[in-house]
């Protein structure tokens, strides 16, 4: 069942996705230096050791591991115990790269215990399991449940097959196409675990991926955590026009009633183009990871420069940040130029799920960030359908932003701990 691994363009009017600018940036026409020095494959013994190495700054020692968890992490008594595994999804080569921590992280016998609930947390766009190290310990440590993390196929450290976009076929076509392949291979993985029930708590583009998945698996769902979800509102309808004439969406709220801010000032020649060219790219599935590669040499910078905007962390933890991405960063392209068949430029979805989540039959919370360029009216929103027929809550973490389970990992466990025992 499974190999074991031990051995946007920003404006003042509105916040935008980081990777929108690293798109833009790499749109202007980046030099692809890789062509001029040509990168091998990434050793996974180099892979194994950054990723063990990043979660033992969260205190989580991976079972055959000789990285040992760091000074800052070591306050705690015993460090938790988690295992690193590949779980095989077909017969095609194809899986799912996991982290397990059952029973606390503890060494005691599986078949003595009771039956334990099953938290399975998925990462957002550009990430793996590795970024969730600040939340595994405190998460492990509830009562009764195991923790699980996986990288989505084509992503992380899974298995990297061939992703054939169907961007020329239309929208809806297009958009199902790119969920299934996600969807499906949950699904796989679910059954290949034995799991027959799981809370899903997933981050951006993990968050997406699980509202699909429990609309069409609630079964398998005991209660949908949406960590700060893309995807969700309606796009403005004047999206496509407003960004050709070099101007991001204006999300801003009217204030008393009245129509939202004009915007400042006509944006530059280079700006126009500039958004229109990060446009044709974006519908062309290009992604932040291709203009990594293409950097050849000055890849790790990129990498180190995107790390740095975590102003919170120490300097230990980005520099265990960054090695961790840029291993993952460089692996071939597969399932990451799907995000494009996902979002429209913009980040709005090519199908919204605000109206599709009036039919989700599971409890549903969602955790935004004080200051998350993901705007937290729409699970405002998806909450004023749903009351009264599933339960729901809102939590927004202080001091956080868009990665809020790594601004804040103090209150965003806190939160995320008391949906787990509700």
């Amino acid at each position: 069942m499974s190999k074991n691994n031990s051995s946007s363009l920003a404006d003042t009017k509105q916040l935008q996705p980081p990777w929108l600018l690293h798109s833009a940036v790499g749109s202007l026409g980046v030099l692809s230096l890789s062509k001029l020095w040509p990168w091998g494959a990434v050793d996974p013994r180099t892979q194994n050791t950054q990723e063990q190495a990043l979660l033992a700054l969260g205190d989580i020692t991976v079972a055959g591991s000789s990285v040992l968890p760091s000074t800052e992490a070591s306050a705690h008594s015993l460090p938790v115990l988690g295992e690193i595994m590949d779980v095989d999804i077909d017969s095609h080569g194809n899986y799912i790269h996991t982290l397990a921590i059952r029973n606390g992280g503890k060494l005691v016998d599986v078949e003595t215990q009771s039956p334990r609930r099953n938290l399975v947390m998925t990462h957002g766009y550009f990430t793996g399991v590795g970024f969730f190290y600040r939340n595994y310990r405190d998460l492990s440590q509830v009562d009764g449940w195991d923790v699980y993390a996986i990288d989505w196929l084509g992503m992380g450290r899974s298995s990297r097959p061939t992703y054939k976009s169907l961007r020329n076929e239309g929208d809806d076509k297009r958009v199902s196409h790119a969920e299934e392949f996600f969807v499906e291979s949950l699904e796989e993985w679910r059954k290949r675990m034995g799991i027959e029930k799981m809370t899903l708590c997933g981050h951006s583009f993990g968050g997406y991926m699980n509202a699909v998945y429990a609309l069409k698996y609630p079964q398998h769902v005991e209660k949908l955590v949406l960590v700060s979800p893309i995807g969700l509102p309606e796009a403005p309808p004047d999206l496509e026009e407003r960004m050709r004439h070099g101007y991001a969406p204006n999300t801003d709220k009217a204030k008393d009633g009245g129509p939202p801010a004009a915007d400042p000032d006509k944006p530059s020649m280079q700006r126009v183009l500039l958004f229109r060219t990060a446009m044709n790219l974006w519908d062309r599935n290009y992604t932040p990871q291709w203009i990594v590669r293409s950097a050849g040499p000055l890849s790790r910078r990129l990498i180190d420069w995107y790390i740095g905007r975590f102003s919170l962390l120490t300097e230990e933890q980005r520099r265990g940040m960054a090695a961790y991405s840029h291993q993952i960063a460089m692996l071939p392209e597969s399932s990451a130029s799907a995000l494009g068949d996902i979002l429209r430029p913009g980040a709005f979805a090519r199908r919204p799920l605000v109206g599709r989540l009036g039919a989700i039959s599971v409890p549903t919370t969602f955790i935004y960030g004080s200051h998350d360029w993901v705007d937290y009216t729409g699970g405002l929103e998806v909450i004023k359908r749903i009351a009264g027929r599933v339960a729901t809550h809102l939590y927004r973490v202080p001091n956080a932003g868009h990665n809020l389970h790594i601004d804040n990992p103090k209150d965003f466990n806190r939160f995320l701990v008391s949906e787990m025992k509700r």
